[in-house]
């Protein structure tokens, strides 16, 4: 049984880059059968100016120019969400987005995501929404657009009924703070390369081993911080 529709709502001057990609596969599929929805609202509708200004010059000097706390005050106040749904703005000083988190957000009725441009956004607007600062890796994005399309999909791959098989979603990378093991199919033999042999046994209980082994080995080696983040 499906529950309920997960509602996410996002705060954008570029409505129209959503969906996006988020129209296909697994996302589409989904957003079909009302698993979740999706509504865009466009910051600069709640500018007052007959310019629908919606920045400004930074307090201090300096490049670029400043989101207005004003205008993205009533955006975000003309659409406030449920009390119990996650308030996300993604800013590249953000804490940084796990799957941890991921599964926190997607187990809530639903999503606020603010997507900022230009220089930055005006401190004062984020604090006064009490937003979760988010960000999807240590580097720079022209506006927070992709980021929040990268967030919605890995949120809607953990709703109910978006996924084919419940297994997938355990045995994936990050889940126990290890990356997931390798993969092998068809053909057999290929450009002189062969699949680990214990694949081939059909003794499950050789095959998990080895799977949980080659994933320990692979993190430690490809990523050792995960596993020390475990430990503390």
């Amino acid at each position: 049984m499906i529950s309920k529709c997960f509602e996410v709502n996002v705060l954008t001057l570029f409505p129209e880059m959503f969906p996006g990609p988020l129209s296909y596969s697994l996302a589409g599929k989904a957003i079909d059968k009302k698993i979740w929805s999706l509504k865009t609202i466009n910051i600069r509708e709640y500018a007052s100016d007959k310019h629908r200004t919606v920045d400004d010059e930074p307090y201090g000097g300096g490049p670029g120019m400043v989101m207005r706390p004003d205008v993205l005050g009533k955006a975000f106040d003309a659409n406030k969400p449920n009390n119990k749904w996650k308030k996300i703005i993604l800013t590249p000083r953000g804490k940084p987005l796990t799957q941890k988190i991921v599964k926190d957000i997607s187990s809530k009725p639903g999503v606020l995501i603010v997507c900022g441009r230009y220089e930055g956004i005006d401190e004062r607007f984020i604090a006064s929404r009490s937003l979760d600062e988010i960000s999807i890796g240590d580097y720079v994005l022209s506006g927070g657009e992709p980021a929040a399309l990268i967030l919605i999909d890995a949120i809607v791959r953990l709703l109910s009924g978006t996924m084919g098989s419940s297994d997938s979603l355990i045995e994936e990378s990050f889940e126990n703070n290890l990356l997931e093991h390798p993969h092998y199919t068809r053909p057999y033999k290929w450009e002189g390369m062969k699949p680990p042999e214990v694949l081939l046994s059909g003794n499950h209980a050789e095959i998990e081993k080895w799977r949980k082994n080659i994933a320990l080995e692979d993190t430690q080696k490809r990523r050792p911080e995960l596993l020390i983040s475990e430990k503390k």
